[in-house]
């Protein structure tokens, strides 16, 4: 017979340090599931991504057991790696922090694809490409057409 679901939690954690202070200690305290067990198997699971921000979706059951998911980084973590920036700017739109490149936007649709609610590459790079225009970082060149 199937666990009913209790509730979903969602945190983002630095691959590789997940650790009982918060935010993971206290949201996962109050619901009532065993916060090492969950350190020790979100560390375990993340190793290779060490110090990457990941978002997890943990999935707790009635009877204190939990699941989870662990997704790809964030398109914006992703953006401010590729163009080598601490940060996004303050106006996007007068100040621009960073220029990058329709090769680096693909590489970052394609790994970001299993997450994006969206069927083709081309959809997917002008979602990476919206999140850059809002951080302030721009686009060089123009869309690759596949015509």
């Amino acid at each position: 017979m199937a666990k009913e679901v209790a509730g979903l939690i969602k945190l983002q954690i630095k691959g590789g340090a997940a650790n009982p202070s918060p935010p993971v200690g206290p949201a996962l305290g109050s619901k009532g599931i065993n916060i090492m067990d969950f350190c020790k198997a979100f560390n375990a699971r993340t190793q290779d991504k060490a110090g990457k921000v990941l978002p997890v979706v943990i999935t707790y059951y009635t009877d204190k057991s939990y699941d989870f998911v662990v997704k790809t980084p964030p398109v914006a973590v992703q953006l401010m790696e590729v163009a080598k920036v601490k940060g996004g700017s303050a106006e996007p739109n007068r100040k621009k922090v960073a220029e990058i490149s329709w090769d680096q936007v693909r590489t970052i649709a394609q790994d970001k694809m299993p997450d994006l609610n969206c069927f083709t590459i081309e959809s997917a790079m002008k979602m990476v490409a919206g999140t850059a225009r809002s951080m302030g970082i721009t686009v060089k060149g123009d869309f690759p057409d596949n015509n």
